[in-house]
């Protein structure tokens, strides 16, 4: 609808005409008016009493007003002046509608005197309404088939103004297909009709938009329009099209199901079931498509129902088809082609090709010891793959032209480290890298690189004397790190002799577990100590071994009775001694000497007097040494023949004993010829001589032997100060000024038939190569207050006693012998094998010390053997 004009107001030619009207009504009696509809309220109409012929100043008197139906309608009027004027706006349309006149009948009343005049307001039409249609706008349906020429009628427009504003003429917009044709009636009105200029074609304009105007005749001239929409109905004259024959879409891999590849779009120009389309696969679709993806017939939304796996497949073509719903049916075609997109969907592999397990310890740095292969199967940077190696570990990975190698890159320790866990990593180059991890786990295999050893360089073990063989000594013990038969241990004797038979014969180790056994029963008075060597070897290729010292200690037994050297038995008896009667108390009448092949307090003797004696009370004997004393003076009736039964018992658990008998003849003799103690070992005094010589050669021995002590004594501190190797231990250097004079002494004693020392002949010769040095120690049997002995720290192999045991024995029996002389303990093998004295009680007992194993002796010096 066009713009409506806006109402206008009345001019100069409206209030000329309306005057000219005024003098009209007053000539025909009747008071006519005129006025403008949509006047401004005070627009003035006409003035009553003028025209009425009433006077100004009668106007109060004659009252003159509107009738009461009148008042406040659309006119008021003045009682001042008579003026007639508009109160409120009138529309004439909706007073008068389409009649041509519209008049208003306006009653004026005068009260003096009482009349009532009839006033007609006529209302002019103004052009305040624009031409409108019913409906804004109009739709109208052709068929794409109807012939040019064809006409359509269209709806008229409506003005509510009369006359020359009403609708005097139509126009249409232009348009190719279609113009205007308007047909007048009988009654004045104008019929629009449309006319067809052009075949129509839906698929090339389906709707097309007219506009038709009305125009009035007022001045300025109104118009209302509406809008014609023209559809043009579809002929199934097109068949369906794809946007392209071939379409081409990428699609990832491992795409979910129910993923949207494309939504097919096919058009057909026609409408309705003409251009309704339904989409299926083309008949060139294979089935292994039709399982991978669906169609969708309405939509033509092609979805994903399967796996997609560009390592199976990296192409796939889709044939598909639109049909239309008309008659007959159309179709078209297209081709989708789907290039499967690579995704880093596969991890890399690692595969073990070779494999060297378990690897020798002994194997060179840069050995190949593994080979690996890797492989992705997604392509580009995502099958692009770099093997390492876990750090810290003695093997590297070495890249080569389509595998990995795996070598040492530093030695190998089994037994440092018996196994090592290698990982190996496999990244890719994708986006986000994939790992795999591949775990190995290499053993180091032995070889047999460590030699055995022994818990101890130095073994200790104590049995006592006739003890049944297969006694238990101990157990060594040799570890080895090594594993498997490297680590097997074997153990044996290693071969040595002791007294001139093999080792061996004397212990047997156990080869398996070491332990130690006695071979024989052994006796203290023959052998003191062994010193054996025991070894190990493992059972390698070739086999490692070591050894180690084990010295065996014999503990003395209580297995021998005291035995008795003066008197000797029977030898009393034949040649009795004589005791003068006049011997004051406590004369010395004999001595009882006895030795005891033990040791310790086994040899520790004491003195009694059994009750066989011919006159208890007469005699006592020192229970320490042996000394037979009278007790009281001599009386004239005691016997000429006494008695004395003398028992030696030693200290020994159980104790052993002997008995002495002295047989003693009372005489009348001079005191001065009583025994002395001397006297109880010789029976030539020519002899005397020669025993003083022996025992100033003992004393200057023995001064000669403790000079050579003190000086390697110091010799051994100082070199122990000096940071020598072991501190409680001292060993003299070959180059050691005490090699020039230190000398080994080899005592020959000679014994007269009737156990007397004939005369002792000392040697002094050079040392061996080894020097030695002595600290003290005490005898394995003893609680260590009773006996003090001097021994080697470095006891060397038995080689002098294993090549000289008849001279060992010879020198045992020769100190058996010497229990003739004045004491209760005899001389005795310590467990080093010298020559020691009981301590303690015996404080008058000199220092003997004496070195088998080495070879040599040094005198000793006994201030209480009284002339030999």
């Amino acid at each position: 609808m066009g713009p409506e004009t806006p109402p206008q107001l009345p001019g100069k030619w409206q209030v000329l005409c309306m005057l000219s009207l005024c003098c009209w009504g007053r000539v025909s009696g009747q008071l006519r008016y005129s006025v403008v509809e949509e006047s401004e309220p005070g627009t003035l109409v006409g003035n009553v009493a003028q025209d009425l012929g009433l006077k100004v100043t009668d106007l109060l008197s004659r009252r003159l007003r509107l009738g009461s139906e009148e008042k406040g309608r659309y006119f008021s009027l003045s009682l001042m002046s008579g003026a007639l004027a508009v109160s409120q706006k009138i529309d004439r349309e909706s007073l008068c509608g389409a009649s041509t006149s519209c008049l208003l009948p306006v009653q004026v009343v005068t009260e003096h005197p009482l009349e009532l005049i009839r006033v007609e307001v006529e209302v002019l039409d103004l052009n305040d309404n624009s031409p409108s249609f019913a409906t804004p706008e109009r739709e109208m349906r052709i068929s794409e088939s109807a012939a040019p020429g064809a006409r359509f009628p269209l709806d008229s427009a409506q003005d509510p103004d009369v006359g020359t504003n009403t609708v005097s003429f139509y126009t249409l917009s232009p348009s190719s297909h279609f113009s205007l044709n308007v047909k007048t009636l009988k009654d004045g009105k104008l019929f629009p009709e449309l006319v067809l200029e052009q075949q129509l074609d839906r698929e090339a304009q389906a709707r097309h938009q007219l506009v038709l105007t009305a125009v009035d005749g007022g001045i300025p001239a109104r118009s209302g329009t509406t809008l014609i929409s023209v559809i043009v109905l579809d002929v199934n004259d097109n068949a369906p099209t794809f946007q392209s024959s071939v379409l081409r879409v990428g699609l990832p891999e491992n795409a979910p199901i129910g993923t949207l590849l494309l939504r097919l779009n096919a058009t057909d120009p026609d409408e309705g079931t003409n251009g309704q389309l339904d989409y299926s696969f083309g008949d060139h679709t294979s089935e292994a498509v039709r399982n991978l993806f669906g169609l969708d017939p309405s939509s033509g939304a092609i979805h994903v129902l399967g796996p997609v796996d560009f390592e199976e497949s990296s192409f796939y073509e889709i044939h598909a088809r639109a049909r239309d719903q008309g008659q007959p049916a159309m179709e078209g075609h297209c081709v989708i082609q789907v290039d499967v997109g690579d995704a880093n969907d596969n991890a890399p592999e690692v595969l073990l090709a070779s494999l060297v397990n378990p690897v020798p310890e002994n194997t060179p740095v840069g050995t190949v010891v593994g080979l690996f292969n890797v492989r992705d199967r997604d392509s580009g940077r995502n099958g692009e793959v770099n093997l390492d190696i876990s750090p810290d570990l003695p093997f590297q990975i070495k890249p080569s032209e389509n595998h990995y190698s795996l070598l040492t890159s530093q030695p190998l320790d089994r037994e440092a480290t018996s196994h090592y866990t290698v990982q190996l990593l496999a990244s890719d180059a994708g986006s986000p890298p994939l790992h795999t991890r591949l775990t190995i786990r290499l053993n180091i295999s032995d070889v047999n690189d460590n030699a055995p050893h022994f818990a101890q360089q130095l073994y200790t073990a104590y049995i006592p004397e006739n003890r049944p063989p297969g006694s238990l000594l101990c157990t060594v013990a040799a570890s080895d790190p090594d594993t498997g038969d490297n680590a097997h241990l074997v153990y044996s004797i290693v071969g040595s002799q002791i007294q001139g038979a093999p080792a061996s014969s004397f212990v047997y180790v156990n080869p398996e577990d070491g332990r130690v056994f006695a071979q024989r029963t052994f006796d203290y008075e023959l052998l003191q100590m062994l010193q054996i060597v025991v070894g190990v070897r493992d059972s390698g290729s070739p086999p490692l071994h070591a050894n180690t010292s084990l010295h065996v200690f014999v503990l003395d037994q209580n297995d021998n009775a005291p035995a008795v050297l003066h008197p000797r038995p029977g030898w009393e008896l034949s040649a009795p001694q004589r005791l003068p009667r006049s011997a004051p108390p406590g004369s010395l009448v004999t001595k009882v000497t006895a030795v005891d092949a033990d040791a310790g307090h086994n040899a520790w003797l004491s003195y009694s007097l059994l009750p066989q004696s011919t006159a208890p009370g007469l005699f006592v004997v020192s229970a320490h040494t042996g000394e037979v004393r009278t007790a009281r003076s001599l009386l004239e009736d005691d016997p000429d023949t006494q008695q004395v039964v003398v028992l030696v018992r030693d200290n020994g658990d159980p104790s052993l004993s002997s008995t002495a008998t002295v047989l003693l003849i009372l005489e009348d003799e001079d005191p001065e010829e009583m025994p002395r103690s001397s006297d109880f070992l010789t029976h030539t005094p020519e002899r005397s001589d020669l025993t003083l010589y022996l025992i100033v050669a003992l004393a200057a021995i023995s001064l000669l032997s403790l000079a050579t002590f003190t000086f390697l004594s110091a010799k051994c501190l100082r070199g122990s100060t000096d940071g020598d190797e072991g501190g409680g231990q001292c060993c003299g250097r070959q180059d050691s000024p005490a090699r020039d004079f230190y000398t080994q002494s080899s005592p020959n004693l000679q014994v007269s038939s009737d156990g007397t020392l004939k005369y002792m002949e000392v040697t002094l010769r050079p040392t061996d190569s080894q020097s030695h040095c002595y600290r003290t120690c005490f005898s394995p049997a003893s609680d260590g207050s009773d006996f003090t002995f001097l021994r080697p720290l470095s006891v060397q192999q038995p080689s002098a006693l294993a090549q000289e045991p008849d001279a060992y024995r010879s020198r045992s029996n020769t100190l058996r012998e010497l229990s003739q002389v004045r004491g209760s303990v005899p001389p005795r093998a310590t467990p080093g094998g010298g020559i020691g004295e009981a301590a303690g009680p015996h404080k008058g007992l000199g220092t003997c010390i004496h070195s088998f194993w080495a070879g040599s002796a040094a005198g000793c010096a006994r201030p209480d053997l009284g002339t030999i």
